[in-house]
């Protein structure tokens, strides 16, 4: 959520803001309502004044026992008039908050200007692409030759878009997570598990809601709960409507977790394999900073996430996201994109993103310096990596000529010693 001065006091700005990202919101009726709010607000108070200056002279007349019947009727009338500019205030306060809930952030002034992925820009690459003696094979025809990826009963048991790992992979599976977490500790990262389920306010705080229900999966019931898209929802919202001592931050924290989508829009998009799929786990990364701290924080936290590319030695580059092609609430997104050479294409394996002081409005997550003074915290998040993604392409970058994989040696003391999967 942006300020409202800002949005009042820049709205040309703003404008411009929404052109670039190819955006289409109501800016115009938030600045009829803004507008209607202040006015009604200056004529509240304006008859309140009046009302307490005709209590006082009414208290005045009695206590001449004089006659204060017409003052009296003034005042009820006032107080009607109050009573209706209230209720119409709580009116204009619920549409405004309708309205702003829709409004992106601002991209930072690094970011390139473009209308789509086309003028993302490549900021670095990491590690040399594989050579293979043979023509290296997708993920899905690895799997499924070794007996340790089923699609097929996936789909029996729960529909497409579903895995079901077994054996060695499953194994993998669990190596990456703890071997994530273990790094991500080793640099400082809390390490906190959440509930999977979370309530709307969550999601509104971190801004999936209102505006991307449809790629939610909400359960039945009378509660309101959803399946969490990402751990980013629940931890970001660990200090919703709370103040922090400015002295504990920078917080960062990791977290593992399932994650569900419903995939809305991607409708025959990578319909092979596991790269997009309605249930998947991942590491998360999060960080609450300081405004002053927050961008020197986003490049940690994609070093951070760049450091497993590079111990599992995975060769990868670094993007920043366009204005067309940056997501509703990050001011900036590196997206790390790791090789996949059985589909001779790099792929997104981490968004790790700077929100400013978007998703801290939006959740009421503030600071308090020593000095009394508050401010919103700024938020910060990335994957540290996705397990999915992350054993895609150890599969299709380990594979061998005879069909096997070789297991990335920092894994193989989470897996029993085991250093490759035999065909």
């Amino acid at each position: 959520m942006l300020s409202r001065e800002y949005l009042r006091e820049r709205a040309d700005e703003y404008r411009q803001v929404l052109h670039n990202r190819g955006a289409s919101v109501d800016l115009d009726r938030f600045l009829e309502l803004d507008a209607e709010r202040r006015q009604t607000i200056t004529r509240v108070e304006s008859l309140k004044a009046q009302r307490n200056a005709a209590s006082q002279e009414i208290a005045t007349l009695k206590k001449n026992k004089q006659d204060a019947s017409s003052q009296i009727d003034a005042m009820k009338r006032v107080g009607d008039e109050i009573k209706e500019l209230d209720a119409r205030l709580a009116q204009i306060e619920e549409e405004l908050q309708n309205v702003e809930l829709y409004f992106p952030n601002v991209p930072h002034e690094s970011v390139p200007i473009g209308e789509d992925e086309s003028a993302n820009r490549v900021e670095k690459t990491w590690g040399d692409k594989t050579c293979f003696g043979f023509v290296p094979k997708p993920h899905w025809e690895i799997g499924e030759a070794l007996g340790i990826l089923d699609f097929e009963r996936a789909a029996k048991i729960a529909g497409a878009r579903f895995v079901i790992l077994t054996g060695a992979a499953a194994q993998m599976s669990r190596a990456l997570a703890n071997f994530m977490l273990d790094a991500h500790t080793s640099r400082g990262y809390t390490e906190i598990l959440t509930p999977f389920m979370v309530n709307a306010d969550s999601l509104r705080g971190t801004g999936q809601l209102p505006k991307f229900e449809e790629d939610l999966f909400k359960l039945a019931g009378e509660k309101s709960y959803y399946l969490i898209p990402t751990a980013e929802v629940p931890v970001t919202n660990l200090y919703r409507d709370e103040i922090l001592d400015a002295s504990t931050l920078t917080q960062s924290f990791c977290s593992y977790s399932p994650c569900f989508r419903s995939e809305a829009g991607s409708y025959g998009k990578d319909t092979r394999g596991m790269i997009r799929l309605h249930q998947f786990e991942k590491v998360e990364l999060v960080k609450f900073a300081m405004p002053d701290r927050s961008w020197d924080e986003h490049e940690n936290l994609t070093r951070d996430a760049e450091s497993i590319l590079e111990a599992l030695n995975l060769h990868y580059r670094r993007v920043t996201l366009s204005t067309g092609d940056i997501g509703f609430t990050p001011a900036k997104t590196y997206d790390l994109e790791v090789w996949l050479p059985g589909q001779q294409t790099y792929r997104e394996i981490s968004s790790c993103s700077n929100f400013t002081d978007f998703q801290a409005r939006r959740a009421n997550i503030r600071y308090r310096t020593s000095e009394k003074k508050t401010g919103f915290v700024h938020t910060i998040n990335g994957s540290g990596l996705p397990l999915g993604r992350t054993l895609v392409a150890i599969l299709e970058n380990y594979q061998q000529g005879d069909g096997s994989v070789m297991v990335p040696e920092p894994l193989r003391k989470y897996m029993k010693g085991m250093e490759r999967i035999p065909k």
